[in-house]
Protein backbone atom coordinates (compact mmCIF):
# COMPACT_ATOMS: atom_id res chain seq x y z
CA UNK A 1 0.00 0.00 0.00
CA UNK A 2 1.11 3.57 -0.91
CA UNK A 3 -0.67 5.58 1.89
CA UNK A 4 0.78 8.88 1.20
CA UNK A 5 -1.03 8.55 -2.41
CA UNK A 6 -3.91 7.12 -1.38
CA UNK A 7 -4.43 10.84 1.24
CA UNK A 8 -3.09 12.96 -1.49
CA UNK A 9 -5.68 11.33 -4.05
CA UNK A 10 -8.36 11.65 -1.39
CA UNK A 11 -7.99 15.25 -1.31
CA UNK A 12 -7.78 16.06 -5.20
CA UNK A 13 -11.03 13.94 -5.05
CA UNK A 14 -12.60 16.04 -2.36
CA UNK A 15 -11.36 19.30 -4.58
CA UNK A 16 -12.93 18.61 -7.57
CA UNK A 17 -16.31 17.20 -6.22
CA UNK A 18 -16.45 20.65 -4.16
CA UNK A 19 -15.29 22.79 -7.35
CA UNK A 20 -17.66 20.14 -9.37
CA UNK A 21 -20.54 21.52 -6.18
CA UNK A 22 -19.66 24.81 -6.61
CA UNK A 23 -20.24 25.29 -10.59
CA UNK A 24 -23.21 23.04 -10.47
CA UNK A 25 -24.98 26.22 -7.91
CA UNK A 26 -23.39 29.00 -10.45
CA UNK A 27 -25.64 27.07 -12.99
CA UNK A 28 -28.57 28.76 -12.52
CA UNK A 29 -27.09 32.27 -12.89
CA UNK A 30 -26.34 31.17 -16.47
CA UNK A 31 -28.57 31.72 -19.67
CA UNK A 32 -30.24 28.85 -21.06
CA UNK A 33 -27.65 28.69 -24.16
CA UNK A 34 -24.71 28.13 -21.96
CA UNK A 35 -25.73 24.95 -19.88
CA UNK A 36 -24.74 22.28 -22.52
CA UNK A 37 -21.17 23.84 -21.95
CA UNK A 38 -21.48 24.03 -18.04
CA UNK A 39 -22.49 20.35 -18.23
CA UNK A 40 -19.55 19.46 -20.22
CA UNK A 41 -17.25 21.66 -17.40
CA UNK A 42 -19.01 19.50 -14.93
CA UNK A 43 -18.15 16.72 -16.73
CA UNK A 44 -14.32 17.65 -16.62
CA UNK A 45 -14.92 18.13 -13.07
CA UNK A 46 -16.28 15.01 -12.04
CA UNK A 47 -14.00 12.78 -14.29
CA UNK A 48 -10.62 13.57 -12.29
CA UNK A 49 -12.82 13.31 -8.98
CA UNK A 50 -13.36 9.67 -10.22
CA UNK A 51 -9.97 8.96 -11.47
CA UNK A 52 -8.32 10.45 -7.47
CA UNK A 53 -11.11 8.53 -5.90
CA UNK A 54 -10.41 5.35 -7.89
CA UNK A 55 -6.80 6.28 -7.07
CA UNK A 56 -7.43 6.62 -2.94
CA UNK A 57 -9.22 2.97 -3.32
CA UNK A 58 -6.23 1.39 -5.45
CA UNK A 59 -3.13 2.60 -2.87
CA UNK A 60 -4.81 2.69 0.21
CA UNK A 61 -7.16 -0.35 0.46
CA UNK A 62 -6.52 -2.73 -2.87
CA UNK A 63 -4.52 -3.12 -5.60
CA UNK A 64 -7.39 -4.27 -7.55
CA UNK A 65 -8.83 -0.94 -8.61
CA UNK A 66 -5.44 -0.60 -10.75
CA UNK A 67 -7.35 -0.91 -14.23
CA UNK A 68 -10.25 1.42 -13.05
CA UNK A 69 -7.60 3.99 -12.02
CA UNK A 70 -5.78 4.04 -15.08
CA UNK A 71 -8.97 4.44 -17.46
CA UNK A 72 -10.29 6.62 -15.30
CA UNK A 73 -7.29 8.67 -15.33
CA UNK A 74 -7.30 8.60 -19.35
CA UNK A 75 -10.82 10.01 -19.02
CA UNK A 76 -9.62 13.12 -17.10
CA UNK A 77 -6.56 13.76 -19.41
CA UNK A 78 -7.92 13.07 -22.61
CA UNK A 79 -11.35 14.05 -22.43
CA UNK A 80 -11.55 16.40 -18.68
CA UNK A 81 -9.24 19.24 -19.29
CA UNK A 82 -10.01 19.75 -22.73
CA UNK A 83 -13.68 20.03 -22.20
CA UNK A 84 -13.15 22.44 -19.47
CA UNK A 85 -10.70 24.24 -21.78
CA UNK A 86 -12.94 24.41 -24.67
CA UNK A 87 -16.22 25.08 -21.53
CA UNK A 88 -14.01 28.19 -20.88
CA UNK A 89 -13.43 29.60 -24.07
CA UNK A 90 -17.52 29.46 -24.79
CA UNK A 91 -18.19 31.24 -21.61
CA UNK A 92 -15.08 33.69 -21.78
CA UNK A 93 -16.42 34.50 -25.23
CA UNK A 94 -19.83 34.12 -24.80
CA UNK A 95 -20.64 31.60 -27.47
CA UNK A 96 -23.48 29.46 -27.13
CA UNK A 97 -22.49 25.81 -28.79
CA UNK A 98 -25.45 23.88 -29.27
CA UNK A 99 -25.68 20.36 -27.54
CA UNK A 100 -25.19 18.60 -30.80
CA UNK A 101 -21.86 20.37 -30.94
CA UNK A 102 -20.14 19.41 -27.65
CA UNK A 103 -21.46 15.75 -28.56
CA UNK A 104 -19.12 16.23 -31.88
CA UNK A 105 -16.37 17.65 -29.81
CA UNK A 106 -16.65 14.76 -26.95
CA UNK A 107 -17.10 12.17 -29.75
CA UNK A 108 -14.05 13.91 -31.91
CA UNK A 109 -11.94 13.76 -28.63
CA UNK A 110 -12.47 10.45 -28.48
CA UNK A 111 -11.52 9.23 -31.91
CA UNK A 112 -8.80 11.37 -31.68
CA UNK A 113 -7.28 9.37 -28.48
CA UNK A 114 -7.55 6.59 -30.24
CA UNK A 115 -5.82 7.05 -33.24
CA UNK A 116 -3.23 8.75 -30.86
CA UNK A 117 -2.98 4.85 -28.79
CA UNK A 118 -2.96 2.89 -32.15
CA UNK A 119 -0.13 5.17 -33.44
CA UNK A 120 1.83 5.10 -30.27
CA UNK A 121 1.55 8.69 -29.35
CA UNK A 122 -0.25 8.62 -26.72
CA UNK A 123 2.21 10.82 -24.34
CA UNK A 124 2.75 13.27 -27.71
CA UNK A 125 -0.77 13.82 -28.10
CA UNK A 126 -1.86 14.15 -24.26
CA UNK A 127 0.93 16.80 -23.84
CA UNK A 128 -0.19 18.43 -27.10
CA UNK A 129 -3.63 18.32 -25.97
CA UNK A 130 -3.21 19.78 -22.37
CA UNK A 131 -0.97 22.95 -23.95
CA UNK A 132 -3.63 23.73 -26.11
CA UNK A 133 -6.90 23.02 -23.06
CA UNK A 134 -4.29 25.27 -21.05
CA UNK A 135 -3.65 27.99 -23.56
CA UNK A 136 -7.43 28.01 -23.62
CA UNK A 137 -7.92 28.49 -19.64
CA UNK A 138 -5.58 30.94 -20.16
CA UNK A 139 -6.69 32.95 -23.01
CA UNK A 140 -10.85 32.65 -20.98
CA UNK A 141 -9.58 34.76 -18.35
CA UNK A 142 -7.31 37.31 -19.86
CA UNK A 143 -9.87 38.61 -22.41
CA UNK A 144 -12.04 39.81 -19.16
CA UNK A 145 -9.14 42.22 -18.46
CA UNK A 146 -9.38 44.78 -17.32
CA UNK A 147 -11.19 42.35 -14.77
CA UNK A 148 -8.25 41.39 -12.88
CA UNK A 149 -9.47 38.25 -10.74
CA UNK A 150 -10.42 36.28 -13.79
CA UNK A 151 -7.16 37.40 -15.63
CA UNK A 152 -5.21 36.18 -12.36
CA UNK A 153 -7.06 32.59 -12.25
CA UNK A 154 -6.65 31.64 -15.59
CA UNK A 155 -3.12 32.72 -15.11
CA UNK A 156 -2.61 30.76 -11.73
CA UNK A 157 -4.36 27.83 -13.14
CA UNK A 158 -2.53 27.05 -16.00
CA UNK A 159 0.60 27.71 -14.14
CA UNK A 160 -0.21 25.02 -11.82
CA UNK A 161 -1.08 22.30 -14.35
CA UNK A 162 2.11 23.15 -16.17
CA UNK A 163 4.05 22.93 -13.12
CA UNK A 164 2.14 19.69 -11.69
CA UNK A 165 2.80 18.11 -15.17
CA UNK A 166 6.18 19.66 -16.56
CA UNK A 167 8.23 20.69 -13.36
CA UNK A 168 6.65 17.63 -10.47
CA UNK A 169 5.70 14.68 -12.55
CA UNK A 170 4.38 11.70 -11.02
CA UNK A 171 7.32 9.27 -10.75
CA UNK A 172 10.43 9.56 -7.69
CA UNK A 173 10.74 11.60 -5.05
CA UNK A 174 11.15 15.15 -4.70
CA UNK A 175 13.18 15.41 -1.33
CA UNK A 176 10.67 13.74 1.01
CA UNK A 177 8.02 13.76 -0.37
CA UNK A 178 6.73 10.94 -3.52
CA UNK A 179 6.35 13.68 -6.66
CA UNK A 180 2.76 12.24 -7.10
CA UNK A 181 1.88 13.56 -4.16
CA UNK A 182 3.02 17.30 -4.89
CA UNK A 183 1.11 16.74 -8.38
CA UNK A 184 -2.25 15.90 -6.43
CA UNK A 185 -2.03 18.54 -4.08
CA UNK A 186 -0.99 21.26 -7.49
CA UNK A 187 -3.65 20.22 -8.83
CA UNK A 188 -5.93 20.13 -5.64
CA UNK A 189 -5.74 23.93 -5.55
CA UNK A 190 -6.05 24.24 -9.58
CA UNK A 191 -9.57 22.21 -9.81
CA UNK A 192 -11.44 24.57 -7.74
CA UNK A 193 -9.43 27.77 -8.99
CA UNK A 194 -10.29 26.84 -12.44
CA UNK A 195 -14.30 26.28 -10.71
CA UNK A 196 -14.51 29.49 -9.94
CA UNK A 197 -12.84 31.06 -13.15
CA UNK A 198 -15.84 29.43 -14.89
CA UNK A 199 -18.72 30.66 -12.70
CA UNK A 200 -16.85 34.11 -13.22
CA UNK A 201 -16.93 33.99 -17.29
CA UNK A 202 -19.33 36.28 -19.07
CA UNK A 203 -21.47 33.41 -20.70
CA UNK A 204 -24.56 34.51 -18.66
CA UNK A 205 -24.91 37.80 -20.45
CA UNK A 206 -24.56 36.03 -23.61
CA UNK A 207 -28.32 36.16 -24.64
CA UNK A 208 -27.81 40.73 -23.89
CA UNK A 209 -25.02 39.51 -27.46
CA UNK A 210 -25.32 37.97 -30.42
CA UNK A 211 -25.32 34.37 -30.09
CA UNK A 212 -22.14 31.95 -31.41
CA UNK A 213 -24.05 28.97 -32.74
CA UNK A 214 -22.45 25.93 -34.19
Amino acid sequence: MQYSTALSDALLALACLGAAVWLGKARSRFAETNQPALFCALLGLLLPAAAALSGAVRYGLTAEWREAHVLLSQASAFLGLPLLGAAALSLGRGWAWSRPAWGRLVLGLCVFFELARRMNLLEDYRLLLDLASLLLILYAGAIQWPRRAPALAGALVSGLFLLAGLAVGTSGFLGPLRRVDLFHLLLALAYPLLAWLLSSLPGAEAAKRPVKAL
